[in-house]
């Protein structure tokens, strides 16, 4: 039985949501997300609030019925106020630059790494050594900074490498005479 699908989505001002087709469209100042509904659950929309039902019993609808709840909570808080990842660059050398719409890795390697940067993100270099990745889907945002993140994760002697802002890497020792 999910915990998470009995409380309410609560819609804030300036973000609408909508039902077309079986797909919810949620709208706001930072962009437009839908999300296919699936048919083990109903979605309706009373006095500002967006309530997730489960239309069966079994095991499924239940698993369906939370992870819907929690994926259109994202969405409204993405479309209201967006998301964020910081990534931090460790190691001598290792840079990052913003040039158009590719990110420049610099990351020990032979060569730079191009990254592409898709439309709905938008990623920043506050300085050669932070990357900041925005954008109104958590999920969007997530995958692009775990991809940044695996050209050269953090290694446990040293700590160099691209690593999260919040991640805190476990050291080992080096090796004994």
């Amino acid at each position: 039985m999910s915990r998470v699908g009995k409380y309410p989505v609560t819609v804030p001002n300036g973000v609408t949501v909508a039902f077309k087709e079986g797909t919810l469209i949620v709208q706001g100042k930072q962009g437009v997300l839908s999300l296919p509904l699936v048919s083990e659950v109903s979605v309706s929309l009373k006095e500002g609030k967006v309530w997730v039902k489960p239309r069966g019993t079994g095991k499924f609808a239940c698993a369906m019925w939370g992870t819907t709840r929690a994926n259109i909570r994202n969405m409204v808080l993405g479309v209201d106020q967006g998301f964020a990842k910081r990534l931090d660059i460790v190691g001598v050398g290792y840079k990052a630059a913003v040039q158009g719409k590719v990110l420049n890795l610099a990351l020990g390697f032979s060569h730079d790494i191009f990254y592409p940067i898709p439309d709905d993100v938008v990623i920043r270099c506050d300085s050669p050594t932070v990357v900041a990745v925005t954008g109104p889907s958590k999920e969007r945002v997530g995958q692009v900074a775990a991809e940044i993140r695996s050209y050269r994760p953090p290694e446990p002697y040293k700590g160099k490498g691209v690593k999260y802002a919040d991640e805190r890497i476990l050291r080992k020792e080096g090796k004994k005479k």
